[in-house]
C-alpha cells in the first residue's frame, strides 16, 4: 500500500491487473547520533509522517510509542483516503498539515528531488526547518529509533534491537517480511491464479511456522518485545478486517488460530500497540482506495472487533513485555 502507490491518476485502480512488486525505498538518507548522513537526531527537527491505515508506518508508531519519543518527533497523519496525488492532509484543518504547512506529502517530496517521478510512501520522515523529506526506508527507520535515537528515549524503554540477539531477529524478520507483510500484498495484488496461489501458500506456510514458533513462548526472539514482535502485529491486527477478503488470504482467519489470535491480543493490550491502531482507518484505505481489486467501494461492516479485549492467557508463558523497562505511559 504505502509502496507501490502510484502517482499518476487513478493508479490505484491498476492493481489485480499487473503483477505486485514492491519498490525500494528511493530515500534512504538515515538519521543517526552522529548525524554522518547530514541529519543528526536533535528533538523537534523531524516530523514523522504516516497514515494509521498502513501497516509499514504503523511500524513507526507503534516504535515511537514505546520508545517514547513523542515529544522529540512529532506526528502528521494522513487522510486514509488517496486521491490520484497520494497522502493528503485532508484531516487537518483547511486540509493542511500544521507544522509543515503541505497540502500533500508528495510536497515534501518534492522538495527534496524537484521533478521526482516516483511513488510517494509512507512513513516517511520530514526536516521541518527546509520541508524537504528526510527518508521513506520503512526497513530502517524503527531500527534508527531503537539504535540511534537513543539519547531520546523516555527513562525505563525497552531494547528492541538488543545487539546479542540481532542476526536472529534479522533472520526471524527476513522470512516475516518475505511471505506476511509482503505475501498478503503480492495475493491481493495477484493478476493471475498461479501468483495468487504463490503467494497464498507462503502467507499460510510462515504463518504455520511462526505459530509453532509462538506456541511455547510469548514473544519472536528472547522473552522480551522485539522489532520483529512490532512487524509481525501490524500485519496481524489486519488480516481479519482486510487480507482474509479483500486480499483473499482465507484459508483460515486470525481468530480461528488459536496461538496467534492469542498472540496477537496479547500484543494489541500492551500499552503501545492497540493505542495506535485504527481500524475505521485501516478498513477505509484498503477497501476506498484500491478500487482494482473493490471496484464498488464498498466498505464492510464487519468483523467484531469485540475480542480483541478478551483475556489471552499468554502471560502464564513467562516473558517480560518491556524486559528491564517499563511500559510507556
Amino acid at each position: 500500500m504505502s509502496h507501490s502507490t502510484d502517482s499518476e491518476p487513478d493508479g490505484n485502480a491498476a492493481y489485480g491487473h499487473k503483477p505486485f512488486k514492491r519498490s525500494r525505498s528511493h530515500f534512504a538518507d538515515r538519521i543517526t547520533a552522529d548525524g554522518r548522513d547530514g541529519w543528526p537526531v536533535e528533538a523537534g527537527r523531524y516530523r514523522l509522517v504516516v497514515s494509521r491505515a498502513c501497516p509499514w508506518a504503523s511500524r513507526a508508531l507503534v516504535s515511537r510509542r514505546l520508545l517514547g519519543l513523542e515529544d522529540a518527533l512529532s506526528l502528521a497523519v494522513a487522510d486514509p483516503i488517496q486521491d490520484d496525488r497520494s497522502w493528503r492532509f485532508t484531516l487537518d484543518e483547511g486540509g493542511r498539515d500544521p507544522v509543515l504547512g503541505i497540502a500533500y506529502l508528495s510536497e515534501a517530496y518534492e522538495a527534496r528531488e524537484p521533478g521526482y517521478p516516483g511513488g510517494v510512501s509512507v512513513p516517511a520522515i520530514v526536516d521541518v526547518p527546509s520541508g524537504k523529506l528526510v527518508t521513506n526506508d520503512f526497513q530502517q527507520i524503527t531500527l534508527d529509533f531503537a539504535t540511534e535515537w537513543t539519547a531520546l528515549h523516555r527513562p525505563g524503554a525497552p531494547d528492541l534491537y538488543p545487539e546479542r540477539l540481532r542476526d536472529e531477529i534479522d533472520e526471524v524478520m527476513g522470512g516475516i517480511y518475505r511471505d506476511v507483510n509482503n505475501g498478503v500484498y503480492r495475493a491481493g495484488f495477484a493478476s493471475g491464479q498461479e501468483e495468487y496461489e504463490a503467494a497464498y501458500h507462503d502467507v499460510f506456510r510462515r504463518l504455520d511456522l511462526v505459530s509453532e514458533r509462538l506456541r511455547d513462548q510469548r514473544y519472536l526472539v528472547g522473552d522480551t518485545l522485539t522489532e520483529a514482535d512490532i512487524r509481525l502485529f501490524t500485519t496481524l491486527v489486519r488480516f481479519d478486517a482486510v487480507y482474509h477478503g479483500h486480499f483473499k488470504c482465507n484459508r483460515s482467519k486470525l481468530t480461528e488460530n488459536p496461538v496467534l489470535w492469542a498472540y496477537a491480543r496479547d500484543l494489541f493490550q500492551t500499552p503501545g500497540f492497540g493505542d495506535t491502531v485504527d481500524f475505521d482507518h485501516i478498513k477505509q484505505h484498503y477497501y476506498r482506495v484500491h478500487t482494482g481489486i473493490n471496484p464498488t467501494g464498498i466498505v464492510p461492516l464487519g468483523p467484531d472487533l469485540s475480542g480483541w479485549r478478551t483475556p489471552h492467557h499468554r502471560e502464564q508463558l513467562g516473558g517480560r513485555p518491556f524486559g528491564d523497562g517499563t511500559p510507556p505511559a
